[in-house]
């Protein structure tokens, strides 16, 4: 097959596992009696990072080199990047379209104390992330490392303790349960799990066909893998969100995205410090201070005003291509 025809398969299972993935999700979160927030920046969030996951783990694992790490942490600080800017952008875009035809408001309707929490959080853990790149000696990251871990762990916890339970209208009938009112508890973990293990094959499939066609085009490796990879890799979360919002459910369509946004600045990094010897050149800061920028302009918008429209996420596109013109004007 073709890397065009890989491309299109990967991307064709990618988009029927995040239907599933949606739906048994919600029903999971439905169960456990967890809040939208949970669902969101937990469940969801860390379900779909697993591709981006995979990528510098077997980057630096399998066959560690130059080239090899340079990609891994080139894929490490790219997750948070395209998630804090193209992730945004196309959830508002979205939001606005179905706003457009009526379908929505363009104000997103979110629990606006999750949104906060997450991008607080990100913004603290990936800013030590980042500057533990600075530190001379290693054992001084790891410690750093560690202190990620631990920050993860209260995030964790006071995402799941925090908020109200599911209420309202019940979820779609589970999809490979139809005819259940309530479906029982091991068809939703089921659906769970083949609906990740879609996400996860399809986003292989896709990332090694972007590979093929970018390195034809010879583009560097730490370019591959902090702008076209993440795309590839980010696709479950841009996915997920986009039917959260058509069908109204923002605090799970924005909580997709921040809560993976911080699991990324996290433990990934955590990994990366433990794998790697975890030096960033200008290009990689640069990337990380575009991402914290546009995260800190989401959280600042929504601290003063106490609302967030969908044209206010359009701004991690403007983002987004100002990472570009840096990179493809050879200014870092």
């Amino acid at each position: 097959m073709s890397s065009i025809g890989t491309l299109l398969l990967g991307l064709g299972i990618i988009l029927i596992s995040a239907e599933l993935f949606t739906n048994s999700i919600e029903w999971l979160g439905r169960r456990l009696k967890l809040s939208e927030g949970a669902v969101g920046s937990i469940l969801a969030a860390v379900g779909t990072a697993l591709p981006e996951t995979l990528v510098p783990i077997i980057a630096i694992g399998v066959s560690p080199s130059q080239a090899t790490t340079e990609i891994g942490v080139g894929a490490i600080l790219g997750a948070p990047f395209m998630l804090s800017t193209l992730a945004l952008f196309v959830t508002g875009m979205a939001a606005l379209i179905f706003a457009f035809f009526g379908k929505r408001r363009a104000t997103m309707m979110i629990d606006e104390c999750v949104v906060k929490r997450d991008l607080r959080f990100f913004l603290i853990v990936y800013s030590i992330a980042i500057l533990a790149a600075l530190l001379n000696r290693h054992e001084y990251k790891l410690i750093l490392a560690a202190g990620l871990v631990c920050a993860y762990a209260v995030y964790a916890y006071r995402t799941i303790t925090g908020g109200k339970c599911i209420a309202g209208e019940a979820p779609n009938s589970l999809l490979i349960s139809r005819a259940a009112l309530l479906p029982r508890f091991r068809f939703i973990l089921l659906q769970v799990f083949l609906a990740v293990a879609g996400i996860i094959g399809g986003a292989e499939l896709f990332v090694h066909a972007m590979e093929k066609i970018a390195m034809s085009m010879k583009i560097s490796p730490f370019i591959l893998s902090v702008i076209i990879t993440p795309i590839a890799t980010e696709l479950p979360e841009k996915f997920n969100s986009v039917i959260w919002v058509s069908r109204g459910k923002d605090t799970l369509a924005m909580g997709n995205i921040t809560g993976a946004m911080v699991f990324q600045s996290s433990i990934i990094p955590a990994i990366g410090m433990l794998m790697t010897p975890w030096v960033l050149n200008r290009a990689a800061f640069a990337c990380a201070l575009v991402a914290l920028s546009s995260a800190a302009f989401i959280f600042v918008f929504l601290s003063v005003k106490g609302y967030l429209r969908a044209y206010t996420l359009l701004s991690g596109g403007v983002f987004y291509a100002l990472f570009l013109y840096l990179v493809v004007g050879h200014r870092i």
